[in-house]
């Protein structure tokens, strides 16, 4: 069941928002238990199939969190939980990586080993990253669950059940033992479905319309066909933004959808693109993900605590990893090693600029950091959306000029005698139904504006996450420098429970619901 279609809006969870506001007013367990089978129901709803799957993995990891919690033998409490990560890990790596490893295999080897079909199940690396986390922290004495209903809703809740964040137990717990949750709130709920309807509505404008451009050129360039210069930048630039506007509407979405319940979750995504290098664009984007292989990867593999050759391969291993995470092709390989390599450069930059003093050119410093950040960043996108090898190649080529350089043949007329020297027009676009070039250039210079120019939805609402530290970001966001307008306008624009923002609210509503026969998965899901 996807957020944006209309089984789940206009009824799925206005059902489900109903009944455990009803049954929360005389009992909060069956309220929870409700709410529990609700998400397990949604999940369900994908492919039935593999509910005994999640089923077994929550019991399994439920269970094992109590034995390894009631443990005071520190060496059993470590085979517990070395058993525990390697049954999750081992369940991960068949169903998302065994045709992968099999296929290279007999590519390396010359056999035939064949697996067969597997499908991967929906949610599988979050709902085990989750568990895995969960493992660790009981482990370390942080968590303690012995509530099977809390704990299922816990991994299956179903705004960050199929695409993040990846949770923490302790952050979630102490809010379903909140009495106040079980309360309908208005300012939570006016500002939960200003986040989810705003969400919605980039999703299907923005995110939506960028795709077919997108899709096609990468398409062209896994049949083989040579993308030129322009061809090239429009493809990775295109989907540069999808990719922006998909996970951040559906980040948006999910921390709406669990304010209606009176539930904050961690904020996943922060304007990630107004990074000014690669250690702070990691910060902004899945920032749960980048939480999770920082306390359960880097730190554990030694961080920086032995020098900087074992700092450096520690970033390299993890970053790596990461782009494994996503995906089980050499692509994402690519991508993460290419990301880890970015943020070696980085460190070592840094290492060696110490210096804190004021400059006089620090505003295009800032300005040219962001830039050089942001197109290393599309390269890198490059491989992360192409199915093989093969196919970035061709675009990364294009992207350099090596498959030649020419202009769309609409311009021609316009350009004509000015560009006649070493220039052949023989098109930019692929046939795209009903979009002409003009439609991509508005589209790429819009995305641009709202990326670099405009506040965000967290900053526009002042959603507080569940980290409410100074060094939270829903509280360091407001110190941050952007390169935007966003300051000298933020309060005549700032979210409130007013009239003019229920107008707008409700144009957004009216426009999405008028439109939802163009329904679209979100990119993160197949992850």
């Amino acid at each position: 069941m996807l957020f944006n279609s209309y089984e789940f809006i206009l009824f799925y969870l206005p059902i489900v928002l109903v009944v455990f506001f009803v049954l929360a007013r005389s009992n909060r367990f069956l309220a929870a238990s409700w709410l529990t089978l609700s998400s397990i129901f949604f999940y369900a709803w994908w492919d039935y199939h593999f509910l005994t799957l999640l089923i077994a993995s929550i019991l399994f990891n439920f269970f094992l969190g109590k034995l390894i919690g009631r443990t005071e033998n520190k060496r059993k409490k470590y085979i517990y939980l070395i058993f525990g990560i390697s049954i999750n890990l081992a369940t991960l790596v068949y169903y998302k990586y065994a045709l992968f490893f099999v296929e290279n295999l007999n590519t390396l080897v010359g056999t035939t080993f064949n697996l067969g079909l597997i499908i991967l199940p929906l949610g599988i690396s979050f709902y085990t990253f989750t568990q895995i986390a969960f493992l660790v922290d009981t482990y370390k004495g942080y968590a303690r669950e012995y509530n099977l209903v809390k704990y299922s809703l816990f991994v299956t809740f179903f705004p960050h059940l199929i695409a993040g964040p990846i949770l923490h137990h302790k952050e979630m717990m102490s809010q379903f033992d909140n009495q106040n949750i079980y309360k309908f709130d208005s300012k939570n709920f006016s500002m939960g479905l200003t986040l989810f309807v705003c969400g919605l509505f980039k999703k299907m404008v923005l995110a939506d319309n960028l795709a077919p451009f997108a899709t096609s050129l990468f398409a062209n360039a896994n049949q083989g066909i040579s993308l030129t210069f322009f061809e090239s930048w429009v493809a990775a630039l295109t989907y540069t933004f999808q990719l922006y506007f998909d996970f951040s509407a559906y980040s948006e979405m999910a921390l709406g959808l669990a304010l209606l319940f009176n539930i904050r979750l961690p904020i996943n995504f922060l304007s990630p693109y107004k990074a000014r290098n690669i250690i702070e664009f990691w910060r902004r984007w899945h920032m749960t993900l980048s939480r999770f292989l920082r306390d359960y990867l880097y730190i554990p593999l030694g961080g920086n605590r032995s020098g900087e050759k074992r700092r450096y391969t520690n970033l390299m291993i993890t970053m790596v990893l990461g782009g494994l995470w996503h995906g089980a092709g050499w692509p994402f390989v690519i991508w993460g090693t290419l990301h880890g390599c970015y943020l070696l450069i980085n460190h070592a930059w840094r290492k060696r600029n110490k210096s804190n003093k004021e400059s006089r050119h620090a505003t295009l410093k800032i300005y040219l950091s962001t830039i050089i950040t942001f197109f290393s960043v599309v390269i890198a996108w490059v491989f992360f959306r192409a199915p093989n090898m093969a196919t970035a190649s061709i675009i990364i080529k294009g992207m350099i000029g090596l498959n030649g350089i020419s202009l769309p043949q609409t311009l021609e007329p316009k350009l004509g005698s000015l560009l006649q020297y070493n220039v052949f027009f023989h098109g930019l676009l692929p046939s795209v139904p009903g979009i002409s070039v003009l439609t991509v250039l508005f589209l790429l210079m819009s995305a641009s504006f709202i990326c670099f120019c405009l506040p965000n939805l967290i900053l526009l609402t002042g959603f507080k996450d569940t980290d409410h530290t100074e060094s939270s970001p829903s509280n360091q966001i407001e110190k941050e420098i952007f390169i935007t307008i966003q300051h000298k306008i933020l309060k005549y624009i700032a979210w409130r429970p007013t009239t003019m923002w229920s107008i707008i609210v409700g144009i957004f509503f009216t426009y999405c619901i008028l439109n939802l026969s163009k329904v679209s998965e979100f990119l993160y899901f197949q992850f």
